[in-house]
């Protein structure tokens, strides 16, 4: 069994969208405001505006990557202005 598809929802769909675009290396495809696939590989990640009020705090999701240097992929977050929670860990 694979993950086929992560949904990220959010009131503001083209920034989020373009941040993970941007970190994965996607090229901007859409415009749509309220709905985007941002496509990596075999799993889709999909930004989504649902209608409903969001505070966009995000603290109700945890999203995991397999890099392959860690160290490189954190300074590029760090790059792209990203707020750091918890910095990385390398676990199995």
């Amino acid at each position: 069994m694979k993950i086929g598809e992560v949904c990220l929802l959010t009131n503001d769909v083209p920034r989020l969208a373009s941040f993970y675009r941007q970190l994965l290396g996607v090229e901007e495809s859409s415009s749509d405001e309220a709905h985007q696939f941002v496509l990596a590989e075999e799993t889709a990640l999909v930004v989504y505006n649902d209608g409903t009020d969001k505070n966009n705090q995000n603290q109700n999701i945890c999203l995991a990557f397999t890099v392959d240097d860690i160290d490189k992929e954190y300074e590029k977050l760090l790059s792209m202005g990203a707020r750091i929670i918890e910095p990385p860990a390398k676990r199995p």
